[in-house]
């Protein structure tokens, strides 16, 4: 049994953080993490991103060993004995600990379908075997108008393939914005070559020879060499499930970034956690939250915790589109637009009629403290108020 006074299961970014944080105070104790791919910590974003525009695999890695921890990887955590502070791995190993932190992170959703050859775009793995793939392949399905599928699209289209996307709302992007810039951007891609198939849903799947066929809820039959989904995650909250740890939509977390269980955290894609500034239980899968979790996460495992008050953001890119967004964007939320003339920069206010809850800038780069700092003031949604707060130029 190896024993490790700083354990961490879950081997991203999250995971990282904490590593860092750990060694900014305590220098000397053994770190373990348990890294369930076979790849230590690594930046996510670049998977549908920098990586298809030239940057270099090498340039992903967070280097964490360099921290003094000791990467354990292709090793699942399978059993958590709380008592005895002991976690089994699936390789028959076991692992005691004095403080766990667990940044288990989640897995992709994946559609009700047998002998499926699907990619379910997440980590490094499906990058390899995509990029293997479109070294031949010329028509791709991407099911899913979110984060994954827009920014796939872009790239497999930037590429010169042939690109189709089914999903489930009226525009793409819907889920976080208002319905005219989402329609906005069903032209756009529409006008970049995309074959959009909006308001549909997936409700078959088989293979004939070397293609994937899929059909629609809308009856349509489509044929692609390859199909990738994007349909968000389902936390890993099993393990500490099982365990006794208090899980409702991800691992309950206080403000301190520890669950229930004394010496126990959680932080990442699985932690769910209340933002005071808010007033809102928040899961947030994003690289700025699971940098910052991690961080905190660290210090509070390490004998300094700190009050978790951070207001996550998120951004994106796609074609010639940037954008960030910081606190909650919901496309269902009542939101205040302001946009230049030809409508190319933009800032939205999203509300619930009495508290300001997100902002999200478009294509309005190096705005995104002066938004979470106008969100720290908790301003009243007022548009003549804030008319004059964020500028586009």
């Amino acid at each position: 049994m190896s024993h490790y006074p700083y354990l961490i299961i879950g081997g991203g970014m999250t995971a990282h953080a904490a590593v860092s944080s750990i060694r900014s105070i305590d220098n000397e104790k053994a770190i373990g993490v348990l890294c369930q791919e076979p790849y230590p910590p690594y930046l996510r974003p670049p998977l549908t991103k920098g990586l298809w525009k030239g940057r270099p695999v090498d340039r992903i890695w967070c280097r964490t060993e360099s921290k003094k921890a000791d990467v354990i990887l292709g090793e699942k955590a399978v059993s958590l004995d709380i008592a005895q502070k002991r976690v089994l791995t699936d390789k028959g190993r076991t692992f005691s600990f004095e403080k766990l932190l667990i940044a288990t992170g989640g897995r992709p959703r994946t559609l009700p379908f047998t002998d499926q050859e699907i990619i379910y775009y997440r980590d490094l793995a499906d990058y390899y075997k995509l990029k293997e793939i479109v070294a031949s392949a010329e028509s791709f399905g991407v099911i899913g108008g979110g984060f994954i599928g827009t920014e796939i699209t872009s790239c497999l289209s930037a590429l010169g393939k042939k690109v189709s996307m089914i999903f489930l709302e009226e525009g793409i992007g819907r889920r976080i914005f208002p319905s005219e810039l989402s329609l906005r951007l069903n032209n756009y891609f529409e006008q970049k070559g995309i074959n959009l198939f909006p308001n549909q849903s997936v409700v078959g799947y088989r293979k004939e020879k070397n293609k994937q066929i899929i059909l629609t809820s809308a009856g349509k039959e489509l044929a692609f060499d390859c199909v990738i989904a994007g349909l968000g995650i389902i936390p890993n909250v099993e393990l500490a499930k099982e365990a006794g740890i208090k899980t409702e939509n991800g691992i309950i977390v206080n403000e301190q970034l520890q669950t229930n269980i004394e010496d126990i955290y959680a932080a990442g894609d699985v932690a769910n956690f209340y933002n005071p500034q808010l007033g809102l239980w928040m899961r947030v899968e994003h690289e700025d939250n699971a940098r910052k979790m991690g961080d905190y996460a660290g210090k509070a495992m390490a004998g300094h915790p700190q009050v978790y008050n951070h207001i996550p953001s998120f951004y994106s890119d796609f074609f010639s589109f940037s954008y960030e967004s910081v606190g909650l964007a919901d496309g269902n939320l009542a939101v205040i637009p302001f946009w230049n003339t030809d409508q190319s920069k933009g800032v939205l206010y999203y509300h619930n009629g009495s508290k300001l809850l997100g902002i999200l800038l478009w294509n309005l780069a190096g705005k995104l403290p002066e938004a979470r700092q106008l969100l720290n003031e908790a301003p009243s949604p007022d548009p003549h108020l804030l008319a004059s707060k964020l500028s586009i130029s």
